[in-house]
């Protein structure tokens, strides 16, 4: 059993940043990210392969969300640039065994706790 322990969540203007962290008790192949809105499902947004190679982001945030990894530490990083106030839901840090599929709640084995991101208007 994998935990995963999200941090940096906050308050942010539009067009501010933030950077989150998910601290990983053990290793799995792919890391990801999804958020929730309030009364919205939750949604896929990022996700990177064990190495670090392969990076997958949804329309909405390409271009100004990148996820990254420190292999070492067992810990997934997205930079959250360009905010704006649809960004606002809680982020779920996410695991997986494969890369493929990666972009559906049931492709996920493993979720943090999730942490709230608001951006103000």
């Amino acid at each position: 059993q994998v935990q995963l322990v999200e941090s940096g969540g906050g308050l942010v203007q539009a067009g501010g940043s933030l950077r989150l962290s998910c601290a990983a008790s053990g290793r799995t192949y792919t890391m990801g990210w999804f958020r929730q809105a309030p009364g919205k499902e939750r949604e896929f947004v990022a996700a990177i392969s064990l190495g670090g190679g392969s990076t997958d982001y949804s329309e909405s945030v390409k271009g100004r969300f990148t996820i990254s990894r420190d292999f070492a530490k067992n810990t997934a990083y997205l930079q959250m640039n360009s905010l704006k106030p649809e960004d606002t839901a809680v982020y779920y840090c996410a695991g997986s065994s494969g890369w493929s599929p990666r972009r559906e709640l049931a492709d996920v084995r493993y979720w943090g706790q999730g942490t709230q991101v608001t951006v103000s208007s």
